[in-house]
């Protein structure tokens, strides 16, 4: 019986120690297998990104075709030549593929199966000049385990021409062209310019307050000169004096803001100088009521109401008090022509006055009724911009809608750039 024990026991010891090297080698293969050791990147280039204004350097390195899942680039930036490394940008293996750099197509060659990453140095060193050289390198992660690429160098440099605007200079120069023949064919034979019955009224309402011996009011807005519509009004006021002018009627202007009022008054005086007429001018045409806003609609709405004049010209900004004043204008029988570009306060304006100039009517109206033909080009040429955009968003959406439809994708991006501002 005891034999038998120690056989078995024997028996049991050489199968363990038969078996136990298969296990150990098992388990060192699933070790190994949980660390995988990772290829390091490769064909690591750093240069000077192209087109910019300096203070950017341009990474490439390829991409690998299968990379594990979760494997992360972490990429490190130093001024020194050795040690000092910053991190300056993480991301996952599928992201900052050269196809996404954001680039038009002259300018940039998309190339497939390679990174690129656009470092701005500026937001990790703060403004400094180009000139110093700086070291770049990628580390890539999986979990815990990393490797690391090759040192790669560039400076910096700021580029004289933007090729990525190239669009952008095209179309400067079409507007250029298309301005200065705009200017030539005004001078010679005119632009035609559609009927605009505000600013046709101009005249009617100058008369009718020089026959019935009443004054002109004329009402600029509460905007600074800083705004369009004021500088609009101040055109259109300059055309108005001259008229009242070589009436020899009478005109007011009322003022919210001190400065436009001093520019008001050297437009005024000029128009009567153009006139003939500068012994009809008088510095009190222009005067300063409130720079508030219901204090300065009240007291032009007792002036109005104190005068009866025969014509009211409300043109420029206006708020709240826009219904104010054409209200109390209509009730003392003026004619009454107004303009802005406040949409809002249209519909007022729209009710209480004779003519209204809608938006974009306003500044066309110094162009309309001077005549000048600088203004009119400059007229001319905004249409045909508009009209290019019109044609562009038309077509465009075609085009996009069918290569949408039938993969054209490279044509689709290279659409999209041609009118994308870079």
């Amino acid at each position: 019986m005891l034999n038998n024990k120690i056989k078995f026991n024997l028996l049991l010891l050489a199968s363990f120690l038969t078996v136990s090297p298969v296990f150990a080698a098992k388990s060192a293969e699933a070790v190994k297998a949980l660390k995988p050791a990772l290829a390091p990147v490769t064909g690591l280039k750093a240069q000077d990104m192209p087109y910019d204004v300096g203070g950017a350097v341009l990474l490439t390195w390829d991409a690998e075709a299968a990379a594990p899942e979760g494997t992360l680039y972490r990429v490190f930036v130093s001024s020194l030549e050795a040690g000092g490394w910053l991190q300056t940008a993480a991301f996952a293996s599928g992201e900052k593929m050269s196809k996404d750099m954001g680039l038009p197509f002259w300018a940039w060659k998309a190339r497939g199966g390679m990174h690129a990453l656009n470092v701005e140095l500026n937001n990790i060193y703060g403004d400094f000049k180009d000139g110093p050289v700086f070291h770049f390198k990628i580390t890539k992660v999986k979990g815990t385990v990393a490797a690391e690429s090759e040192t790669a160098s560039s400076a910096t440099v700021s580029n004289w021409f933007r090729l990525d605007r190239l669009n952008n200079l095209v179309l400067l120069i079409v507007i250029i062209v298309i301005f200065f023949w705009a200017v030539s064919h005004a001078r010679r034979k005119g632009l035609f310019i559609r009927r605009i019955a505000g600013l046709d009224a101009i005249d009617e309402a100058i008369g009718r307050a020089t026959e019935m011996g009443k004054p002109i009011f004329y009402v600029p807005g509460i905007g600074s000169m800083g705004s369009i519509s004021t500088i609009a009004s101040a055109f259109i006021l300059g055309e108005v004096s001259k008229k009242v002018a070589q009436y020899d009627s009478q005109i007011k202007v009322p003022h919210y803001d001190p400065i436009v009022m001093t520019v008001c008054k050297e437009v005024v005086k000029q128009s009567y100088m153009e006139a003939g007429r500068p012994d009809s001018y008088r510095e009190d045409i222009n005067h300063f009521v409130s720079a508030d806003q219901f204090s300065y609609a009240a007291s032009v709405d007792g002036m109005i109401s104190r005068e009866k004049p025969a014509a009211c010209f409300y043109m420029g900004y206006f708020m709240a008090e826009s219904l104010l004043l054409a209200e109390v204008g209509a009730t003392s029988g003026a004619i009454q022509i107004a303009g802005t570009d406040v949409e809002h306060q249209l519909p007022f304006f729209f009710t209480a006055c004779d003519y209204t100039l809608i938006g974009e009517e306003l500044y066309a109206a110094g162009a309309y009724l001077s005549k000048e033909p600088m203004l009119l080009s400059a007229l001319k040429v905004q249409d045909f911009g508009k009209l290019v955009v019109m044609v562009s968003v038309f077509f465009g959406m075609i085009l996009v809608a069918l290569g949408a439809k039938f993969g054209w994708d490279g044509f689709v991006q290279g659409l999209l750039h041609l009118f994308r501002n870079y």
